[in-house]
């Protein structure tokens, strides 16, 4: 091993930096005292919280500075720890207000300097009247399957325009949004390697509009909407990377050259890990409140954490959930450090923490007995909001099959 890589070694720690501590108890007040109180108001409603994301973007919480200061951190620990204290709070309200770092994260990954700059702020918004964006992937007959996507672009030469026709499904924010991130074939002879993503703004342009509202079992408070692209028509430099950037990637498609990326998968790959954070927050609420209810509540003439069954199953809890966040640290830190996921580093952690969130808040409904399927106690609402980290940005399936294919290096189906 080489002197750099034994000083590495030598500096090892898991304690976090006293910016990360504060940060961490600065977003944990918030869920506390803002987002908790209001998340089965928001859930039952089914309505995008927009007070609560106007309380965040006031004190700078949900705005482009604050997000651009949680990817800064070096270690990459910041974002995954901000989104699980968040999602402690309220997974819908969470991603009501954090949904829009996927477009971002699209924005960023793909986009040029002069995109970025352009785009980005506008996701937001301002304080006083912020907005939300949207990433459009999805499509009816298009989930894990990216390949089978069948929105199109196609460029007019005469108006030097891109334009755009399909029908996006499963958007968050889809349609509520002004910036669209939207993911379309520009060669469907190419599959998945002809796929582009297109900035959109909703507010400056025609033939894209909000379809059917999804009603769904979680996540009540965060809008999920079907997207309609009608000969939506948009300059020819909303191509995120850019026109020529495009077109030279194509072309070594066509002859048979290697892709280095593709539009959907790229943004997937860099989210997971953050997207396990989320997961885990939601375990961690679970965990918590079946612990306190646990020490609480008497049954034959003593706490029910006194039988071993009960105190067994917490402990078990503890333990997956802090293996999932071990998981999801390690992958935000590779990612943010440029070390590349050769075993799937950032699909094992989103599968695990996913798992855990659904099996644990099961576990949290089976310590309250009869009390956990009701709704005055908000571990079966930790339950329905975490069902979904097991199917979108990848289900458990297709992160098994992404895993398999990194450690066997053969193409698994």
């Amino acid at each position: 091993m080489a002197a750099t890589d034994d000083a590495t070694q030598t500096g090892f720690s898991l304690e976090l930096t006293d910016d990360q501590r504060e940060l961490r108890d600065w977003v944990h007040g918030f869920a506390e005292s803002v987002v908790r109180p209001a998340a089965a108001e928001w859930d039952e409603r089914e309505e995008t919280p927009w007070p609560i994301i106007q309380e965040a973007a006031r004190i700078g919480l949900y705005s482009y500075e604050g997000l651009a200061s949680f990817f800064a951190d070096e270690t990459g620990l910041t974002l995954p720890i901000v989104n699980e204290e968040l999602f402690w709070g309220d997974a819908g309200i969470g991603l009501a207000i954090l949904g829009t770092a996927l477009p971002v994260a699209a924005i960023f990954g793909q986009g040029t300097p002069e995109q970025i700059a352009e785009w980005i702020p506008r996701c937001f918004g301002t304080a006083d009247e912020p907005k939300v964006a949207a990433f459009c992937a999805s499509e009816p007959d298009a989930g894990s399957d990216v390949s089978a996507i069948r929105t199109t672009a196609r460029f007019d030469e005469r108006t030097s325009e891109w334009v755009l026709n399909g029908q996006k499904a499963w958007a968050t924010n889809g349609g509520i949004a002004d910036v669209h991130v939207v993911i379309a074939s520009v060669d469907r002879e190419l599959g998945a390697r002809g796929h582009a993503a297109f900035v959109i703004s909703k507010e400056e342009t025609k033939g894209i509009e909000q379809g059917a509202k999804v009603r769904k079992h979680g996540l009540r408070a965060s809008h999920t909407a079907d997207v309609h692209l009608d000969d939506c028509r948009i300059p020819a430099d909303q191509v995120l990377g850019g026109k020529e950037r495009l077109d030279e990637r194509l072309a070594r498609v066509r002859e048979g050259r290697r892709s280095r990326s593709q539009a959907a998968l790229q943004t997937f790959e860099a989210t997971r890990p953050t997207v396990g954070a989320q997961a885990l927050g939601i375990a961690r609420a679970a965990y918590e409140f079946a612990l306190e209810y646990a020490k609480e509540r008497v049954q034959f003439g003593r706490p029910i954490i006194d039988n071993q069954a009960i105190a067994f199953t917490l402990a078990d809890m503890k333990t997956e959930i802090d293996a999932a966040r071990m998981l999801v640290w390690r992958a935000s830190w590779m990612g943010r450090t440029g070390r590349p996921f050769e075993n799937a580093e950032g699909s094992m952690s989103k599968l695990k923490a996913g798992e855990v969130a659904v099996w644990a808040t099961e576990r949290a409904i089976q310590i309250l007995g009869g009390n956990g399927y009701t709704r005055e106690f908000p571990v079966e609402r930790f339950h329905r909001d975490a069902k979904i980290y097991t199917i979108f940005e990848g289900t458990s399936e297709i992160q098994r099959l992404v895993i398999a294919r990194a450690i066997s290096g053969m193409h698994i189906r």
